[in-house]
């Protein structure tokens, strides 16, 4: 916590007594306010979360204020003093400085209010072919809808988005729908304006879900329950009633013409500080070594844990990173914290699949789109099942 709240000061207060001492000398008192109001708010918000708890409209305002403003504001400084220091040898260069300054840092808080405008609204379908040598033939072809992350609680009440990604989601026909976690932001009530919206999503085999590390309420809870379960108590309510088949530790079996393929769901295992309740081989109970296996785990680090090492699950479906919300390219800052982040990944006859999801904490996103993914599933040809 201390290491966070280090941070913010460098962030927004170290640029605010830059700008006052080295380029407003002499200003009047209403301009040093206007400076410092933001970081004034935002240590508003940082109190009201500490006393009041947190929610959705205080990570939002404390989010903008961060991006669209203390950070443009940093590299304005970093520019500036750079130029500042080489001005000792070369005086232009405190003008250029603070010119380059100005540009990037006006550059990154317009890419920040476009996320936050219209970067979260970019709906995309992206449709992915997997192929297993031991898929069973009466299955090759079948069709699965992966939704991520949904975070309702960054809609409010406005269900226009996600009645956006239900239709979306049925024009697609899929055979089953799963949803790989974090339906939540804070509370199990921002799920209500959203049940009769998410209850409409339909496939031949039904909609199976997991939970996510948000799903068990912890964030917005003054004092944490010694069993994480609690918080997910409603949750499982909600999603229960939208027709959802939550597998908490368990399994469901898909049959086609006699061949049978089992989903399996386990509640959130991962890295620290998330919570770690998963119980893989519980959930795997029961099943032949024969059965071809799909998991969903919430946590793409799962895998290398606990997956790779102990089973020979052909086929992982994760959400969990949002590629960080931010995307340049093929390069987000979360590969810093996950060796897998986005999309596909291979080891051996092991497959790992991670949605970039539809949501995130707060309704931002950047290089990185909302996605729904259609995979279909695929038989090596010529191999026996």
């Amino acid at each position: 916590m201390i290491f966070i709240l280090l941070i913010i000061a460098l962030l927004f207060i170290l640029p605010d007594l830059y700008i006052s001492f080295s380029l407003m000398r002499g200003a009047a008192w209403w301009a040093h306010l206007l400076l410092w109001l933001p970081t004034l708010i935002a240590f508003g918000t940082l109190l009201s979360v500490r006393f009041g708890g947190l929610t959705n409209i205080r990570t939002e305002v404390f989010i903008f204020l961060l991006l669209c403003i203390a950070l443009p504001q940093f590299i304005f400084v970093l520019f500036s003093a750079l130029g500042k220091l080489i001005g000792l040898a070369w005086h232009p260069a405190l003008a250029v400085g603070n010119c380059i300054g100005i540009l990037v840092g006006a550059t990154i808080s317009l890419a920040a209010l476009y996320g936050m405008t219209f970067g979260w609204k970019q709906l995309t379908v992206k449709q992915v072919d997997l192929t297993f040598n031991d898929l069973p033939s009466e299955f090759d072809g079948y069709r699965i809808v992966q939704l991520s992350d949904l975070h309702v609680g960054s809609y409010g009440s406005n269900t226009r988005f996600l009645e956006k990604v239900v239709q979306t989601v049925n024009a697609t026909k899929p055979d089953l729908i799963v949803f790989t976690g974090d339906i939540i932001n804070t509370s199990p009530d921002e799920i209500a304006p959203f049940e009769c919206v998410l209850s409409a999503l339909k496939a031949k085999d039904g909609v199976m879900s997991v939970l996510g590390n948000h799903d068990y309420s912890l964030y917005g809870m003054k004092e944490r329950p010694s069993d994480p379960r609690e918080g997910a108590v409603q949750v499982v309510e909600s999603e229960r009633r939208m027709g959802w088949d939550l597998l908490l530790n368990e399994h469901r079996i898909i049959s086609r013409n006699g061949a049978q393929m089992a989903i399996i769901g386990v509640e959130n295992t991962g890295k620290p500080p998330f919570p770690e309740i998963g119980d893989l081989q519980g959930a795997l109970s029961g099943l032949s070594d024969s059965t071809f296996k799909i998991l969903l785990s919430h946590d793409p680090s799962h895998w290398r844990m606990e997956v790779l090492p102990t089973t020979d699950i052909p086929l992982m479906l994760s959400g969990h990173t949002h590629a960080a919300q931010v995307k340049i390219a093929s390069w987000s800052p979360v590969q810093w914290m996950y060796k897998e982040w986005s999309g596909l990944y291979q080891e051996g006859g092991q497959q790992l699949y991670i949605s970039e999801g539809i949501g995130g904490t707060i309704p931002f996103r950047f290089g990185t789109k909302p996605e729904i993914i259609v995979m279909t599933l695929h038989k090596v040809e010529g191999q026996s099942s």
